[in-house]
């Protein structure tokens, strides 16, 4: 066994969730890699601390390019400075057609997917597809460039795009900005074309033929009755083995294979102790508005979260999945189940489930609003608004830090004192911050406005 200390928290989930569905193997031996109790190591005076500096080393060559990775050409050096975080994607050999959904789960796995555009040139299916980071592009070209979706089909060959954003008008079956719920769908058009003739026996034809034909990406035969073509089906998916859970590095859930379009989310890994309905809704809220919220009874660490639309759910799931929350690190994948049933009467619950779908603080009930906007991935950084003019900065820092956060920064909008900026110790801090201090009462009947902010101070 050994412990091994990333350069950050996001790198180390990151590595987790790449290695999640892929066991890899040294010298033909499986490592299996989980997070640590441990916050960081300590090296000094350990029998070991040579051959933990000689481990260093060989990984700050790997790093610098004058080492091959195994599976990853000579020539692939680290991420340059000014690489774009748009990725052009070419599916070779489209046998069945792929979906923007396939796309995007199995893209997800490396990173946060902002937006993505599909279209047909040179008789080609191509995809523009939009990370929130160039490392993420960069991990994603090396891992899948070459790699079959299907059984000896549907190869991708990606190269990094000369564009470094994506301007994405509708959100429909050709195009989607996942930081975007509010855009139009556009004027009826229509679902995602085939680009060539698909004559495999026994896939029905609809939107999610022959991506549904096969459980991978969005599998769900048994639910829909599509069929399987014969030798197709789990287990036989070819190179990248996609399955709803391990595309996207989150814990597989026997038997609760995610249905897209769906809006419910199961979120496992949570500390049954410190976590409640309230604080679920709380935190989803900031990517959606939540309906309700059910944490199981036998099973506290699992609850069911029930978004107002799929691509709410889809959104908070991006964000939130592989997050630290209470010192566990948080999965979220779509559920099987359509609904969050509400408990009969008389049935005991301990208040385990809470209906949300009236709560004054959905932040997405107006359409066109602002806040749709400003959806940012967690971050140390938190934005705060709805400032009363007698608070100050020592007031704001007091109330951060006497819910246990280490304030490292703050800094008050020149134009606006109603809006701040307060930077955290790490991003566990801040999400457990605004889940306890959103909608916080500052008095003169303020209530404090906590989101997370794309800026550094």
């Amino acid at each position: 066994m050994a412990f091994l200390e990333m350069a950050s928290e996001e790198a180390a989930v990151t590595m987790v969730n790449y290695y999640t569905p892929v066991t890899p193997h040294l010298r033909s031996q499986p490592v299996f890699i989980q997070y640590s109790n441990h916050r960081e190591l300590k090296t000094d005076n350990l029998p070991n601390q040579a051959r933990a500096q000689a481990a260093l080393q060989a990984v700050s060559t790997v790093q610098s390019g004058s080492l091959a990775l195994p599976g990853v050409p000579a020539n692939e050096g680290p991420v340059l400075p000014g690489q774009s975080p748009v990725l052009r994607i070419i599916i070779e050999n489209l046998f069945y057609p792929v979906t923007l959904e396939v796309l995007h789960q199995i893209f997800s796995k490396f990173g946060t997917v902002l937006k993505i555009i599909t279209f047909t040139k040179n008789n080609q299916f191509q995809a523009l597809l939009q990370y929130a980071d160039p490392l993420n592009a960069h991990y994603a070209k090396m891992a899948l460039d070459g790699q079959n979706i299907y059984n000896a089909c549907c190869t991708l060959r990606i190269d990094f795009s000369k564009l470094t954003s994506l301007n994405v008008k509708y959100n429909n079956d050709k195009s989607r900005d996942f930081t975007r719920l509010d855009l139009p769908t556009g004027d009826g058009q229509p679902s995602l074309e085939p680009p060539m003739a698909f004559g495999a026996p026994g896939i029905i034809s609809s939107p999610y033929a022959g991506a549904a034909g096969f459980a991978p990406a969005i599998g769900f035969p048994q639910a829909t009755g599509l069929s399987v073509p014969a030798g197709l089906g789990p287990g036989a998916l070819g190179p990248l083995a996609i399955t709803s859970s391990a595309v996207t590095g989150r814990m597989a859930i026997p038997g609760a294979g995610g249905i897209p379009g769906n809006s419910v989310l199961l979120v496992t890994n949570l500390n049954p102790d410190l976590i409640t309905p309230h604080g679920l809704f709380i935190l989803f809220g900031v990517y959606g508005d939540v309906h309700r919220v059910k944490i199981m009874f036998n099973k506290k660490e699992n609850a069911l979260v029930q978004m107002a639309d799929a691509s709410q759910a889809q959104l908070a799931m991006n964000h939130l999945s592989g997050q630290r929350l209470y010192g566990k690190v948080l999965r979220a994948t779509l559920s099987k189940h359509q609904a969050v049933q509400l408990p009969r009467e008389g049935q005991e619950d301990q208040g385990l489930t809470k209906d949300f779908s009236n709560s004054p603080l959905h932040r997405f009930k107006k359409p066109g609003s602002k806040n749709f906007q400003n959806i940012f991935p967690p971050s140390a950084t938190l934005h705060l608004s709805n400032i009363p003019p007698s608070v100050t900065v020592d007031d704001l820092k007091n109330l951060f830090t006497e819910a246990g956060c280490s304030v490292k920064a703050f800094k008050f909008f020149q134009k606006d004192r109603k809006m701040a900026l307060i930077q955290l110790g790490s991003v566990e801090e801040a999400i457990q911050a605004l889940i306890e201090l959103h909608n916080h009462d500052l008095g003169e009947n303020h209530h404090l406005r906590v989101s997370f902010s794309k800026s550094t101070i």
